[in-house]
């Protein structure tokens, strides 16, 4: 599935390396006044261009990720009709990727997406290259607007990078990673204020498990925690009842609503495909079988800590659940 939301519809088509990725939002009310500066701003910080911006893809900063609004909008105002927009891949360079036409990456869906499709975009991985999460940082950025609107915030930021939970260390583990030629995974939290009482529905629709569906869709996430979470299992049950993270029954209760999210290190890395070729492997190797590829596939192209730019993006997804239940309330 490419979209997310019941009344309150979010659509993302494109690729990495094609022509551009973009977005369909329906749902959205007339009459918003839209702030461009804070989407541009969201995007700004997912490119790695604000705060850590150590081990950021080379890409990821000379993508100028320009909108191009497509309907749904006028003079800065929505017309209650869905809202298309593009944005277009001004850096796609499919010829870095040529490699991958007869190989697989370690931990990558090259090999899924083939047994599913009997095709694959080899161009950096297609429609699973974080590349598409940009179309959901504006998507999120104009739910997030709607929902300001009605006093509700969403704030999320990096908690821990490997074991380290300095932030003012974070660099310096990132750096560390990215000499030696390899990555490292990291942690983030995300805080939603402002929200009523109510919003969420009982057994199969309660709210944490929207959001854990839409945090887990996000690329190289690979946990969902909230309130106590997986931590809980330790404290006795006079502490962990105080840790709800703002959910009772899967139901907000008009509290702080909070969780956490794991991202796992980058796996395309020097180190990992140095690896692929030199060790036994059930992956097939490229023509060429004593080629090193890892140099070809890694200079500038990836990042040494994903959780660095996926902030906003947890922002963008949590906004577009939360816009989802306010509008079907």
């Amino acid at each position: 599935m490419n979209s997310i939301g019941d009344t309150f519809v979010f659509t993302s088509f494109g690729e990495s390396h094609s022509a551009a990725i973009g977005g369909v939002l329906d749902g959205v009310p007339a009459g918003l006044h839209i702030n461009f500066d804070m989407i541009r701003a969201a995007l700004y910080r997912r490119a790695g261009r604000k705060s850590l911006n150590v081990g950021v893809s080379a890409r990821a900063l000379r993508e100028a990720d320009e909108i191009e609004w497509l309907s749904g909008v006028l003079d800065g105002v929505t017309l209650g009709t869905p809202i298309a927009f593009l944005i277009r891949n001004r850096d796609a360079r499919p010829e870095d990727y040529e490699a991958l036409k007869h190989s697989y990456r370690p931990a990558h869906a090259d090999s899924t997406y083939e047994a599913k499709y009997g095709i694959r975009d080899w161009r950096g991985g297609g429609r699973a290259s974080a590349r598409e999460t940009a179309a959901r940082v504006v998507a999120g950025s104009i739910a997030a607007q709607m929902l300001a609107e009605r006093g509700i915030t969403i704030k999320a930021h990096l908690v821990q990078v490997g074991g380290e939970t300095n932030a003012e260390r974070f660099n310096e583990v990132i750096r560390r990673y990215q000499t030696e030629g390899d990555s490292i995974g990291g942690i983030i939290r995300c805080e939603v204020t402002g929200l009523p009482a109510g919003l969420g529905e009982p057994i199969f629709d309660k709210m944490q498990a929207h959001l854990a569906y839409a945090i887990m869709s996000i690329n190289a996430c690979k946990g969902f925690d909230y309130g106590s979470g997986f931590a809980g299992v330790s404290a006795p049950g006079a502490v962990a009842n105080r840790q709800s993270g703002g959910l009772l029954g899967g139901i907000t209760d008009g509290t702080t609503l909070s969780f956490r999210c794991v991202f796992k290190p980058t796996p395309t890395t020097p180190k990992a495909l140095k690896q692929m070729q030199n060790e036994a492997s059930p992956l097939p190797l490229p023509k060429g079988s004593g080629e090193d590829i890892s140099g070809k596939l890694t200079v500038g192209r990836h990042d040494a800590c994903v959780a660095v730019r996926a902030v906003p993006v947890v922002e963008a997804m949590t906004a577009l659940v939360i816009a989802n239940f306010i509008s079907l309330a």
